[in-house]
């Protein structure tokens, strides 16, 4: 009796963490997620659904020279590519010169775009501002990352299956 009880314990922690899962924001079975968690802890703060091709960009405030700044990043075989960076003006930790491949140009409100960066991110993690807030775009959504995750906090972005 006590192996029939230990069995339907264990039956019943897997249905209930299975059903958990399923509420995170876009957590499925099958598919891809852009996963946000905590890069210490591991805490998952939400999951997105994607595919090849989708693009997500991080934008925030520039500490220095307190104009806009947003990173494009493009979902590639499961993996994150940064492909542009967009911004209003120069300052410490901005792009001063192109790297090979890469283009400069333009937009109707000044905004200078950086485009065909190509650059794969391995452990992307992003601080969330203290100051100002970062904000993920994705798909149709806007998302704090403050509200979402809290000031300060190490945010890893990763891929994920399943």
């Amino acid at each position: 009796m006590n192996g029939i009880r230990k069995v339907s314990t264990v039956a019943a922690a897997v249905m209930i963490f299975i059903t958990a899962a399923a509420f995170l924001p876009g957590c499925s079975s099958g598919g891809t997620s852009l996963v946000l968690s905590d890069a210490d802890s591991g805490q998952v703060y939400a999951a997105y659904p994607v595919e090849d091709g989708d693009t997500f960009s991080v934008e925030f405030v520039h500490s220095v020279n307190k104009s806009p700044v947003r990173d494009v990043y493009e979902i590639r075989a499961g993996e994150i590519w940064n492909t542009q960076c967009i911004y209003y003006g120069f300052g410490a930790g901005v792009e001063e010169e192109l790297g090979e491949g890469e283009t400069l140009s333009y937009g109707d409100n000044g905004e200078m775009i950086i485009s065909n960066i190509e650059k794969k991110m391995d452990n992307m993690v992003t601080v969330v501002g203290t100051i100002s807030d970062h904000t993920l775009r994705i798909g149709e959504e806007t998302v704090s990352l403050r509200d979402l995750c809290g000031r300060s906090s190490k945010v890893l972005f990763s891929c994920r299956q399943g």
